[in-house]
């Protein structure tokens, strides 16, 4: 098969299927995405996987970036905590941690590792929170 053949098969594939960015049922009831992707039976791969885990971190840091103005004072592994945490927990819920946030802004980050794990997400994730704490 040529290059210009290829291209002509993703084409028609393309227009087949049609393109969803969210996870659905096909006709057959099997979990799909993307265009025609079959999460059931295919999965992804492990590139994929470090792909979209590489765009999840991209965008767990513009969030927190933009949620916490004064993110940039902090040293290059205390943004990877909080981008972490912003990842793991979603902004909204990371959020919802003022006084250890307002702790790391102040730089007091003995009492924000005590609050990382003085929390609901500690119990839940007990040895992330132990680790980044």
């Amino acid at each position: 098969m040529t290059d210009a053949d290829r291209r002509e098969l993703r084409d028609s594939v393309m227009r087949h299927e049609g393109l969803r960015l969210a996870p659905y049922h096909d006709t057959v009831g099997k979990i799909t995405i993307g265009y025609g992707r079959n999460l059931a039976d295919a999965g992804i791969s492990r590139a994929e996987a470090a792909l979209l885990l590489d765009h999840d971190l991209e965008r767990a840091e513009v969030d927190v970036r933009k949620s916490l103005p004064w993110f940039d004072t902090l040293n290059g592994v205390r943004q990877a905590v909080v981008i972490e945490m912003g990842f793991n927990l979603g902004t909204t819920r990371l959020l919802g941690f003022h006084n250890t946030l307002r702790a790391m802004q102040e730089r007091r980050y003995d009492e924000a590792a005590a609050g990382m794990l003085n929390s609901k997400w500690a119990q839940q994730d007990g040895q992330r929170a132990q680790t980044l704490a």
